[in-house]
């Protein structure tokens, strides 16, 4: 699934589960699909910010004839942890 699918369908998931008018049940199955498509963004991103970091450090060596001193990607995006707060493990 696309990044941007997933992004889609999580954001889809957070209003219906924020409704409040679901059974006990369709909310679990919601919040099950909801974790699966948040590690899927999670590791796209992860994925984005090691390529980005991989081109930022090469063309950061040719520029200085230095080695880059940069901090590596961070594990998990800001900004999708923060939208998507619900589905983090207590």
């Amino acid at each position: 699934m696309e990044f941007e699918n997933a992004m889609t369908r999580l954001s889809e998931i957070v209003t219906r589960l924020e409704s409040a008018d679901l059974t006990l049940e369709d909310s679990i199955k919601l919040y099950e699909e909801g974790m699966k498509l948040h590690k899927i963004c999670q590791d796209s991103l992860s994925k984005a910010e090691r390529k980005v970091y991989i081109l930022k450090s090469g063309a950061d060596q040719s520029s200085t004839n230095s080695p880059a001193k940069q901090n590596p990607p961070r594990k998990h995006n800001d900004d999708l942890n923060t939208s998507f707060s619900l589905f983090d493990s207590p």
